[in-house]
This record gives structure tokens, sequence and C-alpha cells, in this order.
């Protein structure tokens, strides 16, 4: 039996997901104590699933919202939780079966050796990734490393990584951003202005197809719109620091 981490838990936020996620809890408890999902709204039926797997293992803690507020909002609601009950750091990812539990044992160690900084996955996609996808990923990601001055995100978009819960409930708490799609790119952005260091590590994704149980909520238009806006203020509040990130540069 896994021994119980007392700084560090794995958080899932899930949103009608299909059955994949019960299979994403049971590897995850296999690699890691405790597992923590936040339903966000689903009408799916898995709530009622998780929660039996919760009342069968205290591993597990599900907190279910009432309402579907987005992937950043759950996530949020999952950090206050954590850092109430004194977890200092969170590995989050993906409900739906795509990000690799067996990474989680070395995204904590690495964390663990490096508690200020936040670890990034960075994804090796498989022949089954759309294209898409996989290109139009690099437009976020080079947006994302001009916004930060080339802090070194390899990824900013791939949801399995380790955040430090302090700076990053305190950044999300200030503001309303960050609360749906663009709750990833935002998040590594700007816990970069704070000075919070990437660290990226390499992790294997899997895209499911729907006769394999595949769920996405990905919508092509709708969210790159979301990004596009995301990008607009991140740029603005880029150009107001420039200055103190030329100076963070230069000191190395």
């Amino acid at each position: 039996m896994i021994k119980a981490s007392t700084t560090h838990l794995v958080l899932i936020p899930s949103y009608n997901p299909g059955p994949k996620v019960d299979e994403t809890v049971r590897e995850a408890r296999r690699y890691w104590n405790p597992v923590w999902l936040v339903v966000d709204g689903s009408t799916d039926g898995s709530p009622a699933r998780l929660q039996a797997m919760a009342a069968a293992d205290p591993g597990i803690r599900v907190i279910v919202l009432p309402e579907n507020q987005g992937k950043g909002a759950a996530v949020l609601e999952g950090l206050r939780a954590a850092a109430a009950a004194g977890f200092t750091h969170v590995l989050t990812m993906d409900s739906d079966g795509q990000h690799p539990a067996p990474c989680i044992p070395e995204f904590m160690a690495v964390s663990a050796r490096n508690p200020g900084c936040m670890v990034l996955g960075k994804p090796v996609f498989d022949a089954a990734a759309p294209a898409l996808r996989v290109k139009g990923r690099e437009v976020s990601n080079w947006w994302a490393n001009l916004e930060t001055l080339w802090m070194g995100i390899g990824d900013s978009l791939f949801g399995f990584r380790v955040y430090p819960v302090a700076p990053l409930e305190r950044i999300m708490s200030r503001q309303r951003w960050m609360r749906r799609f663009d709750f990833d790119p935002e998040a590594v952005v700007r816990l970069a202005w704070a000075g919070v260091r990437p660290i990226n590590l390499p992790a294997p994704v899997r895209y499911f197809r729907a006769d394999e149980g595949g769920v996405s909520h990905f919508r092509y238009f709708r969210d790159n719109k979301l990004l596009t806006w995301m990008h607009t203020r991140l740029v603005i509040g880029f150009i107001l620091r420039l200055p103190g990130l030329v100076v963070r540069k230069l000191r190395g």
C-alpha cells in the first residue's frame, strides 16, 4: 500500500468524462496517495461512481460542484481545499485517461526536490494525436514563451503538471480569469511572472477514439477564441512587466 503524502496530492478536475474516469482514478491510485477529484457539475452518472470509489478507499476524496464552472474553477476549488488541509503541491491531470499515471512518482519527486518550481509535462504524442491539435498548440507555446521572455515553458497547454499551491491560489484569487479552458496556459505564464521557475519533463499522451471511450470537450472555434483573448491580455501584461522581466533575465 502506498503511504499517503502530507505535502503532494493528485488533483483531477472532471466534467462528463465518460467511463475512462474510473480507470484514470484507479491508475492514479496505483502510483499515488492521496488522489482528489473535483467533479465540475457532471451529468453523466460519474459522480455517483466516484463517490462509491471514495467510500471504499480513504486515499480518494471527491468534491462535487453543483454546476459546471470550467476547468480552472474546478482546480481553484481543489487548491483551496488542498491548502486548508495543509498540502503544498498538487499534480493536475485530466480525467479522460490521456495523461500518464506511471509518470506521477517522477513528477512528484522532482517537485519535492524543487518545491519552489512548477513541474510541467512536455507531451510526447503518439500516432493517434490529431494533427490539427498538435500543430495548433505550437502557436500558444510561442506566445507563452514570448510573454515570459523565454523562461523555458516547454508546453503551455498540457495539463499534466505539478503546481505549488500557495502562489497559484494567490494569483487566481486576485483576478477573474483562468476559470475555463484558458486555465493551463495562463497559469504557467502568471506563475513565471511571479518567479516560479518551470521544469519540463517528457510525458506520453494518448488520444482515445470515441469507440475506445474517448471524450473531448474541445471546440475548435470557441476555445481558440478564448485563447486569443487570453493571449491578448497576457501580451498587455507582458509589456507592463517587461522592464522587470529583462532585469530578471540579465541576472540569470
